[in-house]
């Protein structure tokens, strides 16, 4: 529970940190004023992605699943929710085309993060191994 809410206040402000970076950029771009409305909206679905995306690498934390299983679950738990989240808020307009595209652009960048970590953790555990079968 510790961990969940640790994960949850990390994503959270993430998620605001993104919204700051956004906000800067489209105010250094020469735009003058921002609709509040949109605004808001847009920062709470910043910060609720955030969030999902963060606490959902819990999965991986179970060591009595698979690695398959834990892709799958995370997998379906961030698309669903991502794409719940993107519609609703109006990121992605509601139509086939759009959903397709962003579907193609989600499972690309999907497969690019998993890869890195899938890497980057399995050079650690090589590196674990060898300190290990030195000592």
């Amino acid at each position: 529970m510790r961990n969940f809410l640790i994960r949850s206040i990390m994503g959270l402000f993430f998620g605001a940190f993104i919204v700051v970076i956004l906000t800067g950029s489209v105010a250094l771009s020469g735009q003058e004023t921002l609709d509040s409305s949109l605004f808001l909206k847009n920062a709470a679905g910043f910060m609720t992605a955030g969030w999902f995306f963060t606490v959902s690498t819990l999965y991986f934390e179970n060591p009595n699943w698979s690695l398959a299983r834990q892709t799958l679950l995370h997998f379906l738990t961030v698309i669903v929710l991502y794409f719940v989240l993107a519609f609703g808020i109006g990121w992605i307009p509601f139509n086939w085309l759009s959903f397709l595209l962003m579907l193609g652009v989600f499972l690309v960048f999907y497969a690019i993060f998993w890869t890195a970590f899938y890497l980057y953790f399995k050079n650690q555990a090589r590196k674990l191994n060898k300190e290990l079968e030195g000592m």
